[in-house]
């Protein structure tokens, strides 16, 4: 790589890890730009991944104060976002590049509505447990669940919009602030990047030099996405996330 090439992957990485940690999507910024300086699709998505973990956990590190009281809650989703990611990952692997090409644009098309819709579902949905008298669950029960395991086996193996998904997921089924589910999908994006990050280490191909850029400035990007995305209020975080991700539908269908 020219030292054009050096900077350019650096940034990419700042950006990526500032807009993971509040909205989603960093990937469709950092993925671009290894392409562009030269890597194959699929070296740029395994390095891409790779070298999006440190803002994946440095995001949810900022994000602390929100994760509390939510450790139960974590530890179920989590463990459906690990087996999803490893199974992404291996997908990735072992599909064409182009396999998931057409479903992405559908699956961001639907968490946008959600998003959009999120204030109405949850309060029909509060209406109608205050009818039957059944409290909220606090996992978000089965459906939940298996949705983001889903979402997870797409984000191993791509990850662009991932973030906007969990968010969309989480609004329909959990009652909660927009604030604290971000926290939540820091963390399972932490999750799922770090699961397929190690399938990557021992079965994939990846450049080390774009790793090391993008981990560097994913770090710093990742802290701070974490403070300014808990300034933002629930109204202003849910527009944010609607502009970022029709952007980035944009950007998919175009490809």
């Amino acid at each position: 790589m020219t030292l054009a090439h050096l900077l350019a992957v650096f940034a990419a990485g700042v950006a990526a890890g500032g807009l993971n940690t509040v909205v989603g999507s960093g990937t469709l910024i950092s993925f671009p730009v290894l392409l562009a300086v030269g890597l194959p699709p699929v070296t740029a998505t395994v390095s891409n991944a790779l070298g999006l973990i440190p803002g994946s956990v440095g995001g949810a590190i900022g994000y602390r104060k929100e994760l509390s009281g939510q450790g139960r809650r974590l530890a179920r989703l989590g463990a459906g976002s690990l087996a999803g990611g490893v199974t992404g990952a291996s997908l990735l692997l072992a599909l064409p590049a182009a396999a998931f090409e057409t479903i992405v644009p559908v699956l961001v098309t639907l968490a946008l509505v959600l998003i959009a819709l999120q204030p109405w579902i949850s309060e029909r949905v509060r209406r109608r447990r205050e009818a039957t008298g059944r409290p909220a669950r606090p996992d978000g029960g089965p459906l939940l669940l298996a949705g983001l395991t889903l979402a997870s086996v797409y984000g191993g193996y791509f990850a662009a919009a991932q973030g906007i998904i969990y968010m969309a997921l989480m609004g329909a089924f959990l009652d909660e602030s927009m604030q604290r589910l971000s926290a939540v999908k820091n963390v399972l994006v932490a999750l799922v990047n770090s699961a397929a990050a190690l399938f990557f280490l021992v079965a994939g191909d990846f450049d080390w030099t774009a790793v090391g850029l993008l981990a560097a400035g994913s770090a710093i990007g990742g802290r701070l996405g974490a403070t300014v995305g808990r300034r933002l209020s629930s109204r202003v975080l849910r527009l944010l996330i609607l502009v970022v991700g029709t952007v980035s539908l944009g950007q998919l269908l175009l490809r």
